[in-house]
């Protein structure tokens, strides 16, 4: 696509808004308000009395009315209050382990970190200002710690701890995770829960990095909630609660199932093997066809990435189509068609890999392998020795912001 398409895509978004319903308008625009606002960043305050009200929020999208939770809802004195009587102990320390526990500790609340004395974990925790014997232990003592278990371990660790840690989630307890996949796939990974506990779900829908980056700005990632198990009533309410102690702005409700579903399957289409799957198709044939290497990569990454998604996130596809160059919306418009009809049966045959837990088989497989991180690293040399990101780093060097 011509430069001139972004340019005057760049510069109609400065004139345009988008219009949307009004109901999901004003719900959007109180979210986005509260998730501005500084409270989550001040010093604790003294706690005031506690009045448990939950807020719910019906939003339309696209016809179909869904319920939604808001940060609003739940101020920084509330969930003090309410985490009050709770230690929570966050297993694991990688991505999503690093984000939701900075946030949880910023927040104020008792959390503490449960990973493998001095291994590498261990050691960036420590960096991160976390002290051994106050809120940093090995796991089996956190998990006994604590009354709220977070269980961010790797989808293969847990299956490798399990049977260990399960005997110390006593009655009582709530039981956390931030994917379905071992609970859902228990055939596969014998994640069997007990059955006297909340098992609940609050799934970022982002890397560990974005929940704690969007945070630290003071707004908030959307995150899915889910609930497995209820033994208390509360589960629901006690999901909500720690969604938004963790970061995030606003959740929707989903279960176990359909969120692990959606992952595993999104993460294979749209957002990563998919997108790079076209990109090297279509890097690959204007090579092929005689264009430069920086020319195919801008015209298949940089002005992606830079200039049309960035647009498209902000406001959408139709958005998109209505600033672009007649010639360009023509042509997208009839091509995307093809897309899909050529697409569509290969993502039908994704999600059904996907939900009979064949992708779960590949993923255990793989990172049980003893050689895993070895092999992982062959693949990530390979991805980039390809000339279409070798001839990025060099594109991505002559942006203003790196001159």
């Amino acid at each position: 696509m011509a430069s001139r398409t972004a340019s005057r895509a760049l510069r109609s978004s400065l004139r345009q808004t988008v219009k949307a319903p009004a109901v999901q308008q004003r719900t959007f625009v109180s979210a986005v308000n509260a998730a501005s606002r500084p409270a989550l960043a001040q010093a604790p305050k003294a706690a005031a009395p506690f009045v448990q009200q939950r807020g719910v929020k019906t939003v339309d999208f696209a016809g179909h009315k869904e319920d939604v939770y808001e940060r609003a809802d739940w101020p920084r004195e509330k969930l003090l209050e309410y985490f009050k009587n709770d230690t929570l102990a966050l297993i694991g320390y990688g991505s999503q382990g690093h984000g939701q526990g900075l946030n949880l500790r910023d927040n104020g609340l008792n959390v503490i970190v449960g990973v493998r004395k001095d291994g590498a974990s261990w050691k960036e925790a420590v960096q991160d200002g976390w002290q051994p014997g106050v809120n940093l232990f090995e796991v089996d003592e956190a998990v006994q710690k604590g009354t709220i278990v977070m269980n961010l371990l790797s989808d293969a660790a847990q299956k490798e701890t399990w049977s260990r840690l399960k005997p110390m989630i006593t009655k009582g307890k709530t039981l956390y995770f931030s994917h379905g996949f071992s609970p859902v796939f228990k055939d596969r990974t014998n994640v069997e829960v007990p059955s006297d506990v909340d098992v609940i779900l609050v799934a970022p829908k982002g890397s560990g990095r974005t929940v704690r980056s969007l945070f630290k700005e003071g707004r908030g990632i959307n995150s899915s909630v889910a609930v497995y198990q209820d033994v208390t009533g509360k589960a629901l309410e006690k999901a909500v609660a720690m969604g938004v102690a963790v970061g995030s702005g606003y959740l929707y409700e989903t279960t176990f199932e359909k969120e692990v579903y959606s992952d595993l399957y999104g993460e294979r289409g749209c957002l990563m093997g998919g997108i790079h799957g076209m990109f090297l198709a279509q890097y690959e044939v204007l090579r092929e066809n005689g264009h430069t290497p920086s020319e195919a990569f801008n015209e298949t990454v940089e002005e992606a990435t830079q200039s049309l998604y960035p647009l498209i996130g902000k406001n959408g596809m139709d958005y998109m189509y209505e600033a672009c160059s007649t010639t360009a919306r023509r042509g997208a418009i009839d091509w995307s068609k093809r897309f899909k009809e050529n697409l569509k049966p290969l993502f039908e045959e994704l999600y059904e890999s996907t939900r009979n837990g064949t992708e779960t088989q590949r993923t255990l497989d793989y990172a049980g392998r003893p050689d895993y991180r070895q092999a992982f690293e062959k693949e990530m040399e390979e991805i980039r020795n390809l000339e279409i990101w070798r001839a990025g780093k060099a594109v991505r060097s002559l942006r203003p912001e790196n001159a």
